[in-house]
């Protein structure tokens, strides 16, 4: 009864909320305005306004799953060697410790923190500034428990799927590629160069994501060699299984953003929407 209760705070909004799965790339794609930062702030006049947006960052690995639950979450600088003006950002977007505890009530397969430390990582605020300059939308991010495999992920993001019917935007925030010691420094201006292990694994991946084999990018070790390759470390790749696991099989899905950086990086990205 409890459950129900705290969720019913969140009120039906009588349609289905789209879901991402966001390559964020740089975190200079915060304040540049380049291809990707425009796409984002197309979806956020495309995309019904939310009643708020939940994001699962790559850069929020912890033991134990928490979402955060302060009024005010800080924007973090989790980076380094860039210039100034990026650190000097700040993206006052409210949290909202109600939805918080929602969510946390909602998840039923774990027992979820409120955490009143963290804030938003340039996972998140490097994306969601751009889709909601104006910072009025609650935001709220989930983390990462590093110590569970894939199938843990997918399985728990199937739990969030009654968010969609409340107004909350639900964002996987990665890449699917996402090799930082294979990157060609001296490619990252060339526009869309990608090593050929990672055009046929990105390939892969939309093909996978197309035909709604969910079973097969949960074992994405075992697509070989290129995915090996793209995915040395599954901090950047978790977060698409959250996405995933809202799929529904009615739902209709295409990409966004489909470009390659520096040979080893992509910033492909997916949007799930009800037909």
């Amino acid at each position: 009864m409890g459950r129900i209760k705290a969720f019913d705070k969140l009120k039906d909004t009588g349609y289905t909320m789209p879901v991402l799965f966001v390559g964020h790339g740089s975190p200079m794609n915060g304040i540049e305005d380049n291809e990707f930062s425009r796409y984002w702030a197309k979806l956020g006049k495309e995309i019904p306004e939310p009643a708020a947006v939940l994001c699962i960052s790559a850069h929020w690995l912890t033991r134990g799953t928490h979402i955060t639950a302060m009024d005010a979450p800080r924007t973090i600088h989790d980076f380094g060697g860039f210039p100034k003006e990026l650190f000097e950002v700040e993206y006052p977007a409210p949290g909202s410790p109600e939805i918080a505890k929602s969510t946390s009530d909602l998840i039923a397969s774990t027992s979820v923190g409120l955490d009143h430390d963290w804030g938003l990582d340039h996972g998140c605020w490097t994306v969601v500034r751009h889709m909601y300059p104006n910072a009025n939308i609650p935001v709220l991010q989930l983390s990462i428990d590093y110590d569970k495999p894939a199938s843990y992920h997918y399985e728990l993001g199937k739990e969030l799927q009654a968010l969609r019917k409340k107004g909350v935007l639900i964002m996987g925030s990665g890449n699917m590629v996402h090799n930082l010691r294979m990157v060609a420094w001296d490619k990252m201006s060339t526009p869309d160069f990608g090593f050929d292990w990672a055009l046929e694994i990105n390939e892969k991946f939309k093909q996978l994501i197309s035909a709604q084999d969910h079973q097969s990018l949960i074992d994405y070790q075992k697509l070989g060699q290129a995915a090996r390759l793209a995915v040395p470390t599954p901090d950047h790749y978790f977060p698409l299984l959250y996405t995933l696991a809202l799929q529904q099989e009615s739902d209709e899905v295409s990409f966004f953003n489909d470009r390659y950086v520096g040979g080893s990086l992509n910033m492909t990205s997916v949007k799930i929407s009800a037909s």
